[in-house]
């Protein structure tokens, strides 16, 4: 967001701790806006952000070592509330003249996973919380420890491993916590940010996506002015409410582009189409490019060969598109704001970017277009928040992920249209009875892949020899890590009566157990 709209926030210092995001939604579930900003970019965010206040997150680096990363300075001196989390509460307590060793002295060597801390004093960061003489359980992860706390802190807590569990100073409202609020694993850890957010830096918790939208539709005119712009439509959430909010925005400057591969999953274009023209009335055109797609992708089985030529004529089929409406100023994606965070790098430097995200790759430079991307400070449940806030109807909102190449990538071997047309029959079964089991909403992603294999079966009194088909359904929070959903058998049995009676061209129907490590979440 631009600074001249930017609501009462909370700076994340990122000191390349795994669960740095998860410190963001607490705090955003508590209806403060936040954002991330590596140490190194850190004074950068703070003079653009202006916050209330600023938490300093945990690191698998130690405060001993030789170029661990050290805060701004001009953090302590901003007069802000301050929060440090492990690896905060060390860099801090250092940085103020405290001291902090490594935990190999022989005697101690760390604490890590659950422990219990007891409150010793009343502090602010506790209110109406937890009280003196309690004890609670806390996640802890950490190596070194503080063995002397800075001027004018002072203990308020201490675990077993941790003689400053939680530290405080009242006075400039500095807090340090030794475990992690942020993780699951500690209880009450949501409730002590929120306490942060709302008790110690004043913040009322009113940032909504009521607000949101009225922020970004006020930023997406002041930017486009009187441009055009052209936005890429998948059928997915995150581009359909991208488009949705543009267009509350600048209206009929906006044409969306939707590009039919032929990989996409049953009625889809349909739906696409009765959405965006008839209930929405934005300017839509639809590419009918299935032969394009089936004659490029004829005899190729390389799965990474596969998604090159189809991200490659997309692009090719969009600009074509894009010039036959006249082109366009600006390039509308739905980048959302984890991609943001993983294409910053963590040091500053070149080598070490987790992945760059392009959802249109290469597009804005080829066809000299600037980027609007409405969604790019938003989480993926803020962004089907912000979908039900636009009156997206509920079968788009809280539709489970699709890959950008799309069935392609649920083929392995060669794909082909007939191929597609069994896989797409296949996949529309088990999300119906998916659906009818009233699992679809307790399930991150679920579908069918159609297997270069064939089997033998029986059918009345006659042999087959058909394809398999696998089903593939996990729970996951972000898309990372991912555990098999354990199906009753009798769902499972159902599924496979109804796909190999009504799907010609299927005789066999097996479940993947793999979760996510070791296998992906996709098959290709």
């Amino acid at each position: 967001m631009d600074a001249e709209h930017l609501p009462d926030s909370i700076l994340i210092v990122d000191f390349g701790s795994q669960v740095t995001q998860l410190i963001a939604r607490r705090v955003r579930e508590a209806g403060v806006y936040s954002e991330i900003a590596p140490f190194s970019l850190a004074e950068e965010a703070f003079a653009r952000l202006r916050p209330k206040g600023i938490i300093l997150s945990g690191s698998p680096a130690g405060v001993p070592e030789e170029g661990s990363p050290r805060a701004p300075e001009v953090l302590f001196e901003a007069g802000l509330p301050i929060l440090g989390i492990c690896y905060g509460q060390q860099v801090m307590s250092h940085q103020l003249g405290g001291k902090v060793e490594a935990g190999t002295d022989g005697e101690w060597d760390g604490e890590f996973g659950r422990a219990y801390l007891t409150v010793t004093k009343d502090c602010t960061l506790f209110d109406g919380l937890w009280q003196v003489g309690e004890r609670h359980q806390v996640w802890m992860s950490h190596g070194d420890k503080v063995t002397r706390f800075a001027p004018g802190f002072e203990i308020v807590a201490t675990s077993d491993g941790a003689p400053f569990a939680v530290i405080a100073d009242e006075e400039r409202k500095f807090y340090g916590t030794q475990f992690h609020p942020e993780v699951v694993h500690t209880p009450d850890g949501g409730k002590l940010i929120a306490n942060f957010v709302h008790h110690v830096c004043g913040l009322a918790g009113d940032w909504t996506m009521a607000a949101y939208r009225e922020t970004k539709v006020r930023e997406i005119r002041e930017q486009v002015g009187t441009g055009r712009v052209i936005c890429g439509l998948s059928g997915g959430v995150d581009s359909s409410v991208a488009a949705i909010l543009i267009h509350e925005a600048i209206g009929e400057q906006l044409t969306c582009v939707f590009v039919d591969h032929g990989l996409l999953r049953l009625n889809e274009r349909e739906q696409v189409e009765t959405m965006f023209r008839d209930h929405y009335n934005i300017p839509l055109v639809v590419v009918d490019a299935e032969e394009r797609f089936m004659a490029g992708l004829a005899g190729e089985t390389d799965p990474e060969k596969k998604r090159k030529f189809i991200g490659k004529t997309f692009i090719d089929v969009f600009e074509e598109e894009a010039n036959k409406i006249g082109g366009a100023d600006f390039l509308a994606q739905g980048t959302l704001y984890p991609d943001v965070i993983e294409s910053v790098s963590f040091t500053g430097g070149p080598s070490v970017t987790i992945k760059s995200h392009h959802n249109v790759g290469g597009l804005p430079e080829r066809m000299n277009m600037k980027l609007v991307e409405p969604l790019r400070e938003l989480f993926k449940d803020e962004v089907r928040a912000l979908g039900r806030e636009l009156g997206l109807p509920e079968i788009f909102v809280g539709r489970h992920p699709f890959p950008g190449p799309g069935l392609a990538i649920r083929i392995p071997g060669e794909v082909t249209k007939d191929r597609c047309d069994i896989l797409r029959k296949a996949d529309a079964i088990y999300l119906d009875e998916i659906r009818k089991a009233g699992l679809y909403d307790a399930i991150w992603q679920a579908f069918a892949v159609l297997l270069p294999v064939k089997t033998v079966g029986v059918m009345g009194d006659y042999r087959t020899y058909d394809s398999v088909c696998g089903l593939r359904a996990v729970t996951s929070t972000d898309g990372m890590t991912a555990d098999v959903y354990p199906f009753p058998a009798e769902f499972l049995t159902q599924c496979a009566t109804r796909i190999v009676n009504e799907v010609k061209g299927i005789n066999r129907v097996v479940y993947d157990y793999t979760s996510k490590p070791p296998g992906t979440i996709e098959w290709e």
